[in-house]
């Protein structure tokens, strides 16, 4: 029998366990029976913390679900928080008890950050399944009374008292031979056993178990130590060796068949039971550690982002949020974040693995309308591993620039000629604001004054548009010469703001006027007399013409010249004196009376 078990391969059953861990600090922590309906009330928020439900949609308060699907929701008008979706624990968590999951509970102005656990109850709702329909259990004749015999027991997903009661030891069930047995008598024997869970109502399964009794085999597989333990890193490769165990001299190798990783379960723990062919087994227990490698690099995520910000926000304003996380554990999860010191932003811790960026100084939009602000995470690790997200930053517009002229300093200087055609071009200003759409948009007008009396607006007007100063009617350089107005640039801000500028009108003079004769005074015609001495010598002044013309410059210069006379060769005038003189002697053989016909001009 001894030689016949050797021969025999050995069967080896493998039980898995993954121990997860978890550690959670929370503000608040609720608990909620898996499979409940949706809208089902968990609590109240914002009586658990102490807020003002009323102001929840002012804080922008949300959840944040992580890794997490959107399972449970924030009513903003209420502050309670409710079901939103199915829950199936065991899909959720598996075997891990408690089951819990992670939220947190966000709000701005300012910036608050709750921990939210939420423990999801196991239900009743999954009966005790045994991995086979039936089992085939050996057993020796010489088995003596009273042996135990270990077969795989039933598996209930549910926990706790929902989980598997009656049979449960150390994952197996034992079965105890209560009398000997004796093939030849009887070699078979047929058994239905049943596992029970503790919910209310139990749940339960059933499995047959054919016993064949088989000769006597004294020789039971025995294992070298009862505990084996050992560490593997999580990368290591598909096929390699892990460890060898040792059962009544036959060594068995376990290895790595399919990817680890230590984020996901950081050990193992298996049961391995040798079986021989007439049925008698030894167990031993393997720990398998799994060592951790800097494989994740930190994940940077959003939680909060003004991505619009005013250019007059104070230095220190809060703009934005972030979470990093290095899923890796120990130096490998150590994260350290920065941004670049060029930019008016700074990266400031704020709780656990949160961060806060801030304002540094006063922004200007007209400078920078836009920055990108690039955070780097980097773990840890070696070699270290980073992670880059970059936050486009826009700056909005404030009303702060005032129109400026292109004359600001000085003043404009306008010339146009009397005479002119209402509507005609004055000049034109212009004025720049170099703030963005309306608070940019210049509109321009004159200042309310008057011209010797009389409203401005009577002389000038102005586009609002474009800033072409016209004239309403046509000026007269006899009657004033130059006047000065203001014009005014103003934005369409809220409120605007607004500049002015001095513009200079200077009207020009036209040859409009003909020259006015002041002596001798006309009587009224165009013949005027004077009396002459008639003995008077050659180069006698005789009289003199007096003009004025009301123009100015040369347009006030005057000319003389006879045109006609009775005696042309007897007087002569000055081209531009208007004397009238002589040029012989006045005999007595002359005309006593001497017409002379005069032209002024002007030049």
């Amino acid at each position: 029998m001894a030689k016949m078990s050797k021969l025999r391969l050995p069967k080896w059953r493998l039980w898995i366990t993954t121990l997860l861990f978890c550690m959670a600090s929370a503000d608040v922590r609720y608990s909620v029976p898996e499979e409940t309906k949706t809208k089902y009330f968990i609590g109240s928020l914002s009586k658990d913390l102490n807020l003002d439900s009323d102001r929840l949609r002012f804080h922008k308060a949300r959840l944040d679900y992580r890794r997490y699907k959107r399972y449970c929701e924030v009513d903003l008008d209420s502050g309670n928080i409710f079901v939103s979706e199915r829950i199936d624990r065991e899909m959720l968590c598996g075997t891990t008890s408690p089951c819990l999951m992670h939220f947190e509970f966000i709000l701005e102005n300012p910036l608050e950050l709750h921990n939210v656990v939420l423990e999801v109850q196991d239900i009743n709702d999954n009966p005790p399944v045994f991995p086979k329909d039936s089992i085939k259990l050996e057993i020796s004749e010489a088995a003596p009374t009273r042996s135990k015999l270990q077969i795989a027991c039933a598996r209930d997903l549910d926990v706790g008292m929902n989980s598997v009661q009656t049979y449960m030891l150390n994952r197996y069930v034992d079965i105890v031979l209560k009398s000997s047995l004796d093939r030849e008598t009887k070699g078979e024997n047929s058994l239905i056993l049943s596992a029970v869970d503790g919910g209310n109502p139990p749940k339960s399964g059933t499995v047959v178990i054919e016993v064949f009794v088989i000769d006597v085999n004294d020789n039971a597989p025995v294992f070298s130590q009862p505990l084996y333990n050992t560490r593997l890193f999580e990368n290591a490769a598909l096929g390699t060796s892990v460890i060898k165990i040792v059962a009544t001299d036959v060594d068995e190798e376990i290895s790595v068949i399919g990817q680890m990783d230590h984020e996901k379960s950081s050990s193992y723990e298996m049961e391995v039971q040798a079986e021989d062919g007439g049925g008698q087994t030894g167990h031993c227990k393997v720990v398998i550690e799994i060592d951790d490698i800097n494989d994740n690099a930190p994940v940077i995520s959003v939680k909060s982002l003004k991505n619009q910000i005013p250019e007059n926000i104070p230095p220190g304003s809060e703009i934005a949020v972030i979470n990093v996380k290095d899923q890796d554990s120990g130096e490998n999860s150590r994260v350290s974040c920065s941004i670049s010191s060029s930019l008016p932003f700074q990266l400031q811790p704020y709780i656990k693995s949160y961060f806060i960026i801030t304002t540094t100084r006063s922004l200007d939009r007209e400078q920078i309308e836009n920055d990108n602000v690039t955070i780097t995470a980097t773990d840890g690790g070696t070699p270290p591993l980073f992670s880059n997200l970059t936050l486009n930053i826009q700056v909005s517009d404030i009303n702060d620039n005032s129109p400026t002229f292109e004359l600001q300093t000085y003043s404009y200087s306008a010339y146009i000629s009397e005479n002119n055609k209402p509507s005609t071009s004055v000049c034109s200003v212009s004025a720049k604001d170099p703030d963005w759409r309306q608070n940019g948009t210049v509109l321009y007008s004159l200042v309310p004054s008057e011209v010797s009396g009389v409203p401005v607006s009577s002389f000038l007007s102005i586009n609002g548009d474009t800033g072409v100063i016209h004239a309403v009617r046509s000026f007269d350089y006899e009657q004033f010469r130059n006047f000065t107005v203001k014009a005014v640039a103003r934005d369409n801000g809220s409120p605007p703001l607004s500049s002015n500028v001095t513009v200079k009108v200077f009207i020009t003079d036209e040859n409009d006027n003909s020259p006015q004769i002041l002596y001798p005074v006309p009587d009224g015609k165009s013949l005027m007399t004077e009396m002459v001495p008639k003995a008077t010598l050659s180069g006698s002044l005789v009289s003199k013409v007096i003009a004025v013309d009301a123009d100015s410059g040369q347009n006030a210069w005057l000319s003389y010249q006879i045109v006609k006379s009775t005696d042309p060769g007897l007087f002569s005038i000055g081209l531009h004196s208007g004397e009238i003189k002589t040029q012989r002697d006045i005999s007595e053989s002359d005309n006593m009376k001497q017409n002379l016909v005069i032209l002024h001009v002007g030049l």
